[in-house]
């Protein structure tokens, strides 16, 4: 599955964007406290194996949620905001196959800003339970959202898409343009035209390859070519991390019906993306060439372009000091008083 990601390395920065220095001095005062509780009974027991002290605490707050689709309720997991505003909030999605707990590290940052912050898994990946599997196509996973934003949140959200997940948040956009104020897009996985040749592929041929995709090595492999210059303890732990919804019995059937569905082309919708747009950008990034981070910039109608140095494809883990800057600088006419960028603490990321 990783011929989804287009690889290549990133360019250097034209003079006209922005580059956000590494390792942000903020207020020391007001630093995270961490602990580990206790998880909730439909997670995976293998999350008890994980070691990242802000993997366990996130893991500990997913909550199940009821969200009505035409065929049925689906128990869909997220991680619910610790007070509602009256304010825009932020909505965090994840990458292709991937969770909630990719935030681990910048939700509480964001919540410690005074940010409504949540953090939503979507359809077909993540914790919900498809124990009576719906579609996870494009339009099931838009609608999915839909709904779950309709009779939850009710409120026009800062959708925040990572990776793939950036095509998810343009396609909802686009399609919903009342739900969503503004949009923050992280090395987005936009350009590719869907699923390509798997969407083709015979069911028996598309389990195989979606077993080899759980198979620790190959995952392992992912997550040493993402981040840059991981210790083989901390590769490990955030490979385990990555995997863990992989442990849930409907991940195969989700995957391979998001994968002969499709899968996302958003190309032609980039044009019709009316929001405010923040791009962030990892310097380093060796999925996704940085020429198409000005691709992108140049599209979007009311885009601006932000790049962080010494970071690879997924800034919100490596960077989260960061990008929850950059977050907070963007939503700030928004949220007045109570997102004063100075008031986000500074964690440090386990090596």
């Amino acid at each position: 599955m990783l011929t989804l990601l287009s690889a290549g390395a990133g360019g250097s920065p034209p003079p006209a964007f922005h580059l956000i220095e590494p390792n942000l001095k903020w207020s020391n005062s007001r630093r995270l406290r961490i602990w580990a509780g206790e998880f909730p009974d439909f997670l995976p027991k293998q999350v008890e194996k994980i070691k990242d002290p802000y993997a366990r605490k996130l893991a500990s707050r997913i909550d199940r949620i009821p969200v009505n689709l035409s065929k049925g309720c689906v128990m869909s997991s997220c991680v619910k905001p610790k007070e509602q505003t009256d304010a825009n909030p932020v909505v965090l999605l994840h990458g292709f196959d991937s969770s909630c707990l990719e935030w681990r590290y910048t939700l509480p940052m964001l919540e410690e800003a005074g940010l409504e912050t949540w953090a939503v898994d979507i359809l077909g990946w993540g914790f919900s339970d498809l124990g009576r599997l719906p579609l996870c196509d494009v339009a099931s996973k838009r609608d999915h959202l839909y709904q779950l934003w309709s009779t939850y949140i009710k409120r026009p959200m800062v959708l925040v898409g990572p990776s793939l997940g950036s095509a998810v948040a343009i396609d909802f956009s686009v399609k919903y343009p009342e739900a969503v104020h503004r949009l923050v897009l992280i090395d987005a996985s936009v350009y590719t035209e869907g699923t390509g040749n798997l969407a083709t592929l015979p069911k028996a041929v598309a389990y195989a390859g979606v077993y080899l995709l759980k198979s620790l090595p190959l995952r392992l492999y992912a997550t040493s070519l993402v981040f840059n210059g991981l210790p083989l303890s901390t590769c490990i732990d955030w490979t385990n991390i990555g995997r863990l919804h992989c442990s849930l019995p409907w991940w195969e059937d989700a995957l391979v019906n998001f994968m002969i569905s499709g899968g996302y082309n958003v190309i032609s919708q980039i044009e019709h993306v009316k929001q405010n747009t923040l791009i962030i950008w990892g310097e380093d990034d060796q999925i996704i060439d940085y020429k198409l981070a000005v691709r992108l910039h140049c599209e979007l109608p009311n885009a601006i372009l932000r790049q962080i140095p010494k970071c690879g494809h997924i800034p919100h883990v490596e960077k989260p000091d960061a990008v929850s800057r950059l977050i907070v600088d963007f939503v700030r006419p928004d949220q007045a008083q109570r997102a004063n960028p100075e008031s986000v603490p500074t964690i440090s990321v386990p090596a």
